[in-house]
């Protein structure tokens, strides 16, 4: 469902707030939308702005398979079907990003927030961003952007993503546009992170209708109903970028990185800037959740996988359930290094069995409770690499971050008696048929 729509429907359901009181975007609008529990929100006044902004398309799961016509029950397998099969997007010669054309370009005329004390400056964070690699072609993620002068952001670029793979291998300027207000389809491709090769924006097709036009100054093609594009350059030279709050609600420290230089910014006539603020639900929603079904496909080749779920606990990078029906001893273990190799990214996987319900995790707790011993169903890597979004990992300055990581195996031993173990459940009355 194309972005307006959704939000039309959304107000309509009276799933979404709107705020017509004119607010700040100096941390009132980011401590509004976390009083709000992220919910959808549009705020119609922004103090000093031209421009509306939005908020909680993606905060979870639920408005997320609503955007997508399925149910949350679905989601998973929606997701891998596009991922397996993407459909190359329609090129069109006009496009409502490209209303409005602006040459000399001054974002500071665009509502970026500042979210919380000591951040380094205002962020842009609902950053779909799309480059191009001479050997593996498009490639589309999200880079934070940290404001820096007029026309000037720092883009954060992790080690051995592919973007930043690309810039290093390149002596010149790396064009990137970054779009900003994207339907639901367009922002969890762009978190999904396929091998090199396979375009998320064919996966965003595959998922709901995603036409693409070419940008105005740049070798690339952005969708075609985004709200605002920044066309730009990531240049060769360098300035502060941070500190920041990341997925673990803990402060990313202060970082020299790459300058994006915008040399020209398209727009809808009634353009909506879209807000996320970091470290909370819609941020860890977005950027764990598109994880499953990497996880899925990789553990859906090892052995029977039924599920996954990358747990909010887990600051929605680091942990992860994987669900399989168990038909060998050796299963639990492939499922294990499976899992780690769909995301590459994740410190601790459980793996249970087909009735552990992996949404609740009293039940979780349980399967590890009941079905798990710490001497044989408990598996140990040392020094691997890891995400730097943790903070008890090994960090050393130009190295990837090392961590131990650990699978636990809480599924029923093979070959006993199973009684032993079954979840016993009472049966659900209807307590009214005894109060008549």
């Amino acid at each position: 469902m194309m972005l307006r729509d959704f939000l039309t429907k959304l107000e309509k359901e009276d799933k979404l707030t709107r705020i017509k009181k004119e607010v700040s975007h100096d941390f009132e609008i980011a401590n509004i939308i976390y009083s709000n529990d992220e919910k959808p929100i549009i705020f119609d006044k922004v103090k000093g702005f031209d421009f509306p902004i939005f908020a909680g398309i993606t905060s979870n799961r639920d408005i997320i398979s609503e955007s997508l016509d399925t149910s949350k029950e679905k989601l998973l397998f929606k997701l891998v079907e596009a991922l397996r099969n993407p459909k190359k997007p329609d090129i069109v010669n006009e496009a409502p990003c490209q209303e409005v054309i602006i040459n000399n370009p001054d974002i500071r005329k665009i509502p970026l927030l500042y979210h919380l004390d000591e951040d380094g400056g205002r962020y842009a964070t609902a950053t779909v961003s799309t480059i191009k690699d001479r050997d593996t072609g498009r490639n589309v993620s999200y880079h934070r952007l940290m404001e820096i002068d007029k026309n000037k952001f720092t883009a954060r670029l992790i080690k051995n993503r592919q973007t930043r793979t690309t810039y290093d291998k390149i002596q010149d300027d790396l064009e990137m546009a970054v779009c900003i207000g994207n339907s639901v389809a367009v922002m969890i491709a762009a978190s999904l992170g396929p091998p090199p090769g396979i375009d998320e924006f064919s996966i965003a097709n595959a998922l709901d209708k995603t036409p693409m036009v070419k940008c105005v100054t740049k070798n690339l093609e952005v969708p075609a109903h985004s709200e605002f594009v920044f066309e730009g350059r990531l240049t060769k030279n360098l300035d502060r970028e941070g500190p920041f709050v990341d997925l673990t609600e803990t402060r990313d420290f202060e970082r020299q990185e790459p300058l994006f230089v915008i040399d020209c910014i398209t727009h809808r006539k009634d353009a909506m800037y879209q807000a996320l603020i970091p470290g909370r639900y819609e941020h860890k929603t977005l950027m764990g959740m598109p994880k499953e079904p990497t996880i899925y496909d990789k553990v859906s080749r090892a052995v029977e996988c039924k599920n996954v779920l990358v747990t909010i606990g887990g600051g929605s990078w680091l942990h992860g359930i994987v669900q399989i029906d168990k038909k060998n001893d050796d299963d639990p273990k492939k499922a294990i290094d499976a899992a780690f190799n769909g995301h590459k990214s994740m410190k601790h996987v459980i793996i249970v069995d087909n009735d552990v319900d992996i949404y609740d995790p009293n039940a979780i707790e349980w399967a590890i409770a009941t079905r798990f011993q710490g001497d044989k169903d408990l598996y140990i890597f040392p020094d691997q690499p890891g995400s730097s979004l943790d903070p008890s990992g090994k960090h050393e300055k130009g190295k990837k971050t090392l961590t131990t990581k650990v699978g636990v195996d809480a599924t029923i031993p093979s070959n006993i008696d199973k009684i032993n173990y079954e979840l016993v459940k009472y049966k659900k009355v209807d307590i009214n048929d005894y109060l008549r």
